[in-house]
């Protein structure tokens, strides 16, 4: 039990529930009705995830021992050759699962595991590191679009969206153990503001995109919203998703931001990687895949339920 609970550590568990709406987004907002290539791109998303948690122990073994002795590899519970093996194992196995799901999808994931290898190796503490998460978010976004539909580029813009939250999550991360500063959390306030409105705004080549794929959000209930002058349900969902993801990541910045401690900076790392959900979600809705959508939702009780048990920051 004590070792499969510090393997749950190591690998953090409880954020790999932020990961499947990666894909899932991604393929909606290129159009499409998530199917068997899909998931072949979610398990890659998965297991490029977890090689970069195990890589990331690895190469903070020594930071770590320092600052976070609780951790598995600095309490001696995993040896760091396992950390290192186990990253990659991992990352031959998504660049596996790539594969099978065709070129394009194979073309997204190698760049996307090497700004992983690059970010835990020698980014991740330079000013380069937050743009660099960014970047593997948003390149882990297309993957479910050419994985699905072999057209990443329909989903560039969806993508830029997931990349600025998870750039100002990583941007507050920085000073999760020094705290000390407002600033970073303050940014992050900001720019989760700015995506909530963004998203919740939605967007009609999105909408028309997404409908082809969905008919969750199609017809009659939605063109008798529109005549009655009220909300549709598509502007409904999507403007419940955004507003759950702004409160999400919102609370815990405002906080931090109030009294940039290490515990409320840390707090507020964790409330931004829950965030990725409804936005994950929110943007699903925004590209009128409204089965998606709460589909995606779905999985942030379950996060929240087993991070309870394993730590994510």
């Amino acid at each position: 039990m004590s070792r499969r609970r510090a393997w749950a550590e190591l690998l953090r568990l409880p954020a790999l529930f932020t990961v499947p709406g990666d894909a899932l987004s991604g393929a909606v907002a290129a159009g499409a009705r998530p199917g068997p290539r899909t998931l072949l791109a979610i398990g890659s998303s998965l297991c490029l995830y977890e090689a970069g948690m195990a890589l990331n122990d690895w190469a903070d073994r020594a930071e770590d021992a320092v600052e976070r002795p609780h951790r598995p590899l600095p309490s001696g519970r995993i040896r760091p050759t396992s950390a290192l093996t186990a990253a990659c194992a991992l990352t031959a196995a998504g660049l596996g699962l790539a594969a099978g799901a065709g070129r394009p999808a194979l073309a997204v994931a190698t760049p996307l595991a090497a700004t992983v290898w690059a970010y835990d190796l020698g980014l991740k503490h330079t000013p380069a590191g937050p743009v660099a998460m960014a970047a593997a978010r948003g390149l882990d976004h297309l993957l479910g679009a050419a994985a699905t539909t072999g057209r990443p580029r329909a989903a560039l813009s969806s993508a830029a969206l997931l990349g600025t939250h998870t750039l100002a999550v990583t941007a507050v991360s920085r000073r999760e153990t020094q705290g000390g500063t407002s600033l970073p959390p303050l940014a992050a306030l900001g720019a989760t503001a700015v995506l909530a409105r963004v998203v919740a705004a939605g967007g009609r080549r999105e909408e028309a995109a997404g409908a082809q794929g969905d008919p969750s959000l199609r017809g009659g209930d939605s063109q008798r919203g529109s005549l009655r002058g009220g909300p549709t349900p598509a502007q409904a969902l999507r403007t419940a998703l955004a507003a759950t993801y702004a409160v999400t990541a919102g609370r815990p910045y405002t906080h931090a931001a109030l009294n940039p401690s290490p515990p409320l900076t840390q707090r507020a790392v964790g409330g931004g990687i829950r965030a990725t959900i409804p936005l994950q979600a929110a943007l699903a809705a925004r590209a009128g895949a409204g089965l998606t959508a709460l589909a995606i939702a779905a999985l942030a009780p379950l996060g929240r339920r087993y991070a309870k048990k394993v730590s994510i920051t």
